[in-house]
């Protein structure tokens, strides 16, 4: 499975970026994320979150890429499943732009993806507009 979505963000990439990447804020901004702990201290390479979403069995994401002030990706692995979320700020005539992706890997992800594909794709569209929203109110 995968799934990808861009939105253009009336802000700089730098306010979508502090926003992007205060990661335990996003409970707040979205009802997709339940909570989102940092494991080792500040988003960067390395890192770890254990984050719970509504209905979904609580995962830990490790940073496997991070440029400050402009992308980090995420991998969760579970028996069966690699689970990879990207997040990309560029600048953008009107301000930035915004695009998040979902990738499912593994011999189980094609029965996750029938089981949780909807469920997954409605929740990262929800975290993108919730972003949006955040790095375009003052």
């Amino acid at each position: 499975m995968r799934f990808e979505i861009t939105v253009d963000v009336a802000a700089p990439p730098e306010r979508v970026w502090s926003v992007l990447a205060d990661v335990e804020r996003l409970p707040g901004l979205t009802p997709s994320m339940e909570s989102v702990e940092l494991l080792d201290g500040p988003l960067r390479l390395g890192a770890r979150a254990r984050i719970r979403q509504p209905r979904l069995a609580a995962a830990v994401w490790s940073v496997t890429e991070f440029t400050e002030g402009e992308s980090f990706t995420w991998v969760s692995r579970a028996p069966g499943v690699t689970t990879t979320a990207g997040h990309l700020v560029q600048a953008a005539p009107d301000g930035a732009s915004l695009q998040l992706t979902l990738v499912q890997e593994g011999p189980l992800a094609p029965v996750i993806g029938l089981l949780f594909g909807r469920r997954a794709r409605a929740y990262v569209t929800m975290e993108a507009n919730a972003l949006k929203k955040a790095a375009e109110t003052p």
